[in-house]
C-alpha cells in the first residue's frame, strides 16, 4: 500500500470524547411508572376514598381531611411518572443528562400515587405520618453527615452504628447522674469522639484496614453497652437509666402553619441541631477553603499534599467530627424520644445511615433527603399495618435497600464516592 493512499483518521472532537447520558435513569422510571399505572391505577379498587388528615388542634386555621377519591387519583399520578419517564427518555435523546429535580419529581409522583393506593377506604393523618417520619430520620441524618465528613476526607467509617450507641448509652447515664438533660447531650457527643478517636488511630495513624476497624468497633461498643446495661442501668434504673426526654420547642407563629409547623416547628433542641448541622456541613464543605482541603484530600491526597496539606491532619480531625456528629445522634435515642437507654437501641441504624450517605451521593443536602426518604418508608410501614393493608410490612421495610441497591447501580443518576475513600495515605 502506497503511503499516498493511508488516510490520517480525524482527531476526535469534544462531543466524540464526551460521555452520552445514560439510559438508566429513563429505563428506571418507565418500568416503575408501568408498575404504578397497572398495580395503583388500572387494578386499584374502584368506589374507594383515600382520606388524609389535614390539620391538628394547634394550627393557626384549620383544614378539613382530604378525602380523595383512590383509583382516579392513583391512575392520574401514575401518568405524570409516564410523562416524567418519556420526558426523562426525549432528554437523553437529545443528549442531555436527567436533572436531578426531574428524579425528586418522579418520586413524589410515585409516593403520592402508591400512598393514595394503599390507603383505598381507610383514613390516616397525613401530618401525624410526616412527624413520625422526621423522627425516624433524625439518627440517620446525623449518621449520614458523620459518614459524608469522613468519607469526604477519604476514610470509611463502619463504626457509625457503633457511635450512634454510645452516644445514646453516655447521654443516658451522664443525664441521669447530673440531673441535667443537656449534659448528657454533651456526653452523647464524647461518646461520638472517643469511639471516632479509636477509629483514627488505628485507621490513620496504623494504617489498620479501615472497615475491619469499624466493624471491631461496633461490635466492642455493642459488647460493652450490653455489659452494663445488664449489670447497672436495668437493676438500677432509676440511678443510672432515668434521663428523661427533652421538651419540644414550639417556634411563635411557624408552628402554627397547618402540616409544616407541627412537622418542622415543634421539636427538641436535637432536631433543631439537625437543622444548622447539616446547613453547616454543607456550606463548610463545598462554600468554603476548608472544605475544599477536605474534599482534595479525599479526591487526591498526594497531589493535596504537594501543596502543602497535611493529608493526615485533615482526616484526623474530619473523623472526629464525624464522630461528634453521630454521637449527638445518638443522643436522640433516649434523650428525644424513648427517655431511656435499652439494649441494642441503634438496632441497625447506623448501617441504614451508610446507605443513606451512599444514596445522597455523598452530599450533606443529598443524605438528608435518603434519610428522610428512608424514615418516611419506615414509619410509613408502621401506619399501614395499624390501618391493615395488605401490603407486607416486610416490604417496607426491604425499601431503603432496595433504593441503595437503585442507586449503587446508577438507576438514579451516576454515584461515585471520592477517589481515595478508603485508601491509606503514607508520605513518601
Amino acid at each position: 500500500m502506497s503511503a499516498s493512499t493511508v488516510t490520517a483518521s480525524p482527531a476526535p472532537t469534544v462531543q466524540d470524547l464526551a460521555v452520552r447520558p445514560s439510559w438508566k435513569a429513563p429505563i428506571a422510571f418507565a418500568l416503575l411508572a408501568l408498575v404504578a399505572l397497572i398495580a395503583f391505577g388500572i387494578l386499584g379498587e374502584s368506589g374507594q376514598t383515600s382520606t388524609f388528615g389535614i390539620s391538628t388542634g394547634s394550627d393557626a386555621w384549620q383544614i378539613d381531611p382530604l378525602a380523595l377519591s383512590s383509583r382516579p387519583v392513583a391512575l392520574g399520578l401514575s401518568l405524570v411518572c409516564v410523562v416524567i419517564a418519556l420526558y426523562a427518555a426525549w432528554l437523553v435523546r437529545a443528549g442531555q443528562a436527567v436533572p436531578s429535580w426531574l428524579t425528586v419529581l418522579f418520586a413524589i409522583a410515585f409516593v403520592l400515587a402508591f400512598l393514595v393506593w394503599a390507603v383505598a377506604g381507610e383514613q390516616i393523618s397525613f401530618t401525624s405520618l410526616m412527624q413520625g417520619a422526621l423522627a425516624l430520620s433524625v439518627p440517620l441524618v446525623f449518621g449520614a453527615l458523620s459518614g459524608v465528613l469522613c468519607e469526604r476526607a477519604g476514610v470509611i467509617n463502619i463504626a457509625i452504628e457503633g457511635q450512634l450507641l454510645a452516644g445514646a448509652f453516655l447521654s443516658a447515664v451522664v443525664a441521669t447522674l447530673t440531673g441535667s438533660l443537656y449534659a448528657g447531650l454533651v456526653a452523647a457527643i464524647v461518646a461520638g469522639l472517643l469511639v471516632a478517636f479509636v477509629l483514627a488511630v488505628f485507621a490513620i495513624k496504623y494504617i489498620v484496614n479501615q472497615i475491619i476497624v469499624g466493624v471491631v468497633l461496633n461490635v466492642l461498643v455493642l459488647g460493652v453497652t450490653n455489659f452494663l446495661y445488664g449489670q447497672l442501668l436495668a437493676p438500677e434504673a432509676a440511678t443510672w437509666n432515668s434521663p428523661g426526654t427533652l421538651p419540644r420547642v414550639e417556634i411563635p407563629l411557624l408552628s402554627e402553619i397547618p402540616v409544616i409547623g407541627p412537622v418542622l416547628f415543634e421539636q427538641t433542641i436535637i432536631v433543631y441541631a439537625m437543622y444548622v448541622t447539616v446547613a453547616l456541613v454543607h456550606v463548610a464543605l463545598f462554600r468554603t477553603r476548608w472544605g475544599l482541603r477536605v474534599r482534595a484530600v479525599g479526591e487526591h491526597p498526594k497531589a493535596a499534599d504537594t501543596l502543602g496539606i497535611r493529608v493526615n491532619t485533615v482526616r484526623f480531625r474530619n473523623v472526629l467530627l464525624g464522630g461528634a456528629v453521630a454521637g449527638l445522634g445518638g443522643a436522640f435515642f433516649t434523650l428525644g424520644n424513648v427517655g431511656a437507654f435499652s439494649r441494642e437501641m441503634s438496632a441497625g441504624q447506623g448501617f441504614i445511615a451508610l446507605a443513606a450517605m451512599i444514596f445522597g451521593r455523598w452530599s450533606p443536602l443529598g443524605a438528608l433527603g435518603a434519610a428522610l426518604l428512608f424514615g418516611f418508608a419506615n414509619n410509613l410501614q408502621s401506619v399501614l399495618g395499624i390501618i391493615g393493608t395488605p401490603i407486607p410490612s416486610e416490604f417496607m421495610l426491604m425499601l431503603p435497600y432496595i433504593l441503595t441497591i437503585f442507586a449503587v447501580a446508577g438507576l438514579v443518576g451516576r454515584v461515585r464516592a471520592p477517589a481515595a475513600d478508603g485508601e491509606p495515605y503514607v508520605k513518601s
